[in-house]
């Protein structure tokens, strides 16, 4: 067993760079508030995020037959049209998610 003064500035180590990391986006954005590439960032990167996560949440859909893959359509189907109906990505989620989990357990049993 270590002892507890080893542990202790363990910790403390620890603790201080998990602060430090957390804290250095503050300190720098602070500075680059008037950036353009800040801007744009801030414009696009929402987008991209969204993109890459459908991408790669999208990427194993079963292709084997298309029953095995109509949960997943249907989910993003509903998804979309949701979110471009209503502009709630709450409700568009939720309501995708449910129709995903529903066709899925109905699914399973066939």
């Amino acid at each position: 067993m270590p002892e507890p003064a080893y542990v202790a500035a363990v910790v403390g180590v620890a603790a201080a760079l998990t602060w430090g990391l957390r804290a250095a986006p503050f300190a720098v954005l602070g500075r680059m508030r008037d950036s353009v590439a800040v801007h744009h960032l801030s414009r696009h990167m929402p987008l991209g995020v969204m993109l890459i996560l459908a991408a790669y949440t999208l990427r194993d859909i079963p292709t084997t037959t298309p029953m095995a893959a109509l949960p997943i359509v249907a989910a993003v189907t509903v998804t979309v049209g949701l979110h471009l109906w209503r502009r709630n990505a709450l409700v568009s989620i939720l309501a995708g998610t449910a129709v995903h989990v529903a066709l899925a357990t109905a699914l399973a049993g066939v």
